[in-house]
């Protein structure tokens, strides 16, 4: 049996290396390392994959995150309403730009924000909503469309964790996440569904005046180069690294498949453990699954991350610490909150390995070594 990984990245370019090495010579050859041709087909293919206009390529989601949030004209003390329980680059964002975070309850099901959550958060100040799309299942996002167009709200979807997720609207019609809100955000993480070899992000937008803005503000706030209309910054997707996402883009959906194959197989050997409660899959989502995480009760947690670990078996937690118990939002008032949903998450969420690469053996051995503490 293979070493098991959290994340199998040798093994998933090992598959592909002989198209993203000649990729990579393409870009050394023409010596186009910023812009060009590999960047500009890739935000069309992707654009066109997520079934939006406009896809603008940056550095790196964080980056997406905050040109967004300058693109939308979001002043210092409007109030963006966030769910705590997410990765904090969501909300580190947010309080950068001298914005006021607004931390809401998570849905314990679906670990997205809550649409009741969010209407009791409204307020004067409020300027826009930033639903997280976490672990690869999709915020409600027809739920919280409503909400904002009934309360005048901008949304920014962090895409993120969920790229290639398809969601399905009461009316029938499906849309690809990222595709819904004002503008999306995501990123090319190494260990994301749709990875890079380095750091790489983009938004997304269906709105034509918004996706010139982003791409001004990527660029030093120049459509002409040398005149500068508007405050901006330096965030490029570089050409080596678009060459391996028009590789791997077309292989997305592949990958996908490969991940709910293992979640099922997951699945099956934990859903009669009542100790273990698996992922939820709502009606309207189908789950991408970037990460596999369990809710345990009953269970030492820390326990098990290190039994598993003695076993050699990556686990991971994510995430422990939620954003509004952050030491860097104590002046926005973050041990204010009281968010009963979200810290009994925290104290027992777990993820096991989940990436293309897992096979039988691995999944077989990881679901026994959790059985066997657990029952224990």
């Amino acid at each position: 049996m293979r070493p098991i990984q959290m994340v199998d990245l040798k093994q998933q370019y090992l598959a592909i290396s002989d198209k993203v090495n000649a990729a990579i010579s393409e870009v050394l050859n023409s010596s186009i390392f910023i812009g060009g041709p590999q960047v500009n087909s890739f935000s069309q293919s992707l654009a066109a994959y997520l079934g939006v206009k406009h896809v603008i390529p940056c550095a790196n989601g964080t980056d997406a995150l905050q040109i967004a949030m300058m693109a939308l004209g979001l002043q210092p003390g409007d109030e963006v309403i966030t769910p705590s329980f997410t990765f904090v680059a969501t909300t580190e964002v947010i309080a950068l730009m001298k914005l006021k975070p607004v931390f809401v309850e998570v849905d314990t099901k679906t670990f997205c924000i809550s649409p009741n959550a969010i209407r009791k958060a409204i307020n004067p100040k409020t300027k826009a909503i930033v639903p997280v799309h976490l672990y690869g299942h999709s915020a409600p996002m027809e739920e919280i469309m409503e909400i904002a167009r009934e309360h005048n709200l901008y949304v920014i979807e962090d895409n993120a964790q969920a790229i290639g997720s398809d969601y399905t609207f009461k009316n029938g019609t499906t849309k690809k996440t990222g595709s819904i809100g004002d503008i999306s955000c995501t990123s090319f993480f190494p260990s994301k569904n749709l990875g890079c070899y380095g750091d790489g992000g983009a938004m997304c937008t269906n709105d034509d005046t918004l996706a010139e803005k982003l791409k001004m503000i990527a660029n030093h706030g120049q459509k002409t180069r040398y005149y500068h209309e508007i405050v901006g910054c330096n965030s490029r997707l570089d050409a080596l690294q678009a060459a391996i996402l028009n590789i791997k883009l077309p292989l997305l959906d592949s990958y996908i498949d490969a991940r709910r194959k293992a979640a099922d197989f997951y699945d099956s050997a934990f859903a009669q453990n009542n100790k273990i409660t698996i992922p939820f899959r709502a009606a309207y989502c189908k789950h991408v699954f970037h990460q596999y995480t369990l809710i345990l009760e009953g269970v030492d947690r820390n326990g098990l991350v290190e039994y598993l670990s003695e076993n050699n078996i990556p686990s991971m937690i994510y995430y422990p610490v939620p954003a509004h118990k952050q030491q860097m939002f104590a002046e926005w008032g973050g041990a204010d909150y009281h968010l009963e949903k979200t810290d009994w998450l925290t104290h027992r969420v777990v993820s096991l390995p989940m990436h293309t690469e897992l096979d039988e053996d691995q999944l077989n051995f990881i679901s026994k070594n959790v059985l066997e503490f657990i029952n224990k």
